[in-house]
């Protein structure tokens, strides 16, 4: 137990939380201590009966069965492992940032979710997070399933046909891949390659609760400092190299 508890607080806080939360809710729901009905995103109860937590609960419930469980642990597996790289790497020293990125993925998910009828959201919101983990490190060699390797720019497609086998539905893997491309697109692509402006910058009141450390940016569209480096390098243009990242698998 003391090896488990030592496992549990060695993963980034952000990332740490939103696991956690991520094993109670279907755990409560499963030993019936809160009817799952409470649990879903219902437009209708959300919108006209103002049970304005079921955006929350909706992105941390997951109903875990016989024919669910094996799908439900895969995406829990890539919510440790790809928000761990990501809070620990792109955006390490920079909490702030980091819940501010899962924040407006979250939002986005929300309206699209009340706009589609979609009652769960915890693939989308991790599907994000995982595809901005792979534009950032793009040019990283990923191994799979059965042995196959590829550049990680590709990994988020090759899950969504994944789970779409394993009993996933395409919809959630899909909006995923795109608020995670819209981020992507807004932070890093349109106001540094493209030029345009910054249309993210994180909250103050985020910074307050949550400073930066070891001297990280303070605020959006400004890259780490391994991604400046890489773009000096470059002779700042074209294309970046953001990266070694990870292999899937690697602890």
């Amino acid at each position: 137990m003391s090896d488990i508890g030592d496992w549990f607080r060695s993963i980034p806080a952000i990332t740490r939380y939103w696991f956690a939360a991520s094993i109670a809710v279907p755990l409560v729901g499963k030993l019936g201590l809160i009817s799952p009905a409470y649990l879903f995103l219902w437009p209708e109860a959300f919108l006209y009966r103002f049970q304005i937590w079921r955006p929350i609960t909706a992105t941390f419930y997951f109903p875990v069965g016989p024919g669910t469980g094996f799908l439900y642990l895969v995406n829990l597996y890539f919510l440790y492992q790809y928000s761990t790289r990501l809070e620990a790497g792109a955006f390490d020293g920079r909490p702030a940032d980091y819940l501010f990125m899962l924040l407006f993925n979250w939002i986005c998910i929300v309206i699209t979710g009340l706009a589609m009828d979609m009652q769960l959201l915890m693939i989308p919101l991790i599907m994000s997070v995982l595809y901005v983990w792979a534009q950032l490190n793009r040019d990283t060699i990923v191994s799979f399933w059965f042995g196959t390797r590829f550049k990680a720019c590709y990994l988020p497609w090759v899950i969504l046909g994944f789970n779409y086998i394993i009993g996933g539905s395409v919809i959630n893997e899909l909006i995923g891949n795109l608020v995670g491309h819209l981020y992507f697109f807004l932070m890093f692509r349109y106001p540094m390659d493209l030029g345009g402006r910054n249309f993210l910058t994180t909250p103050q009141f985020l910074y307050r609760w949550l400073p930066s450390r070891r001297g990280g940016v303070s605020g959006f569209g400004v890259p780490p400092a391994s991604m400046r480096r890489a773009a000096d390098q470059n002779g700042g243009g074209g294309r970046h190299n953001w990266g070694q990242g990870f292999r899937l698998g690697d602890q």
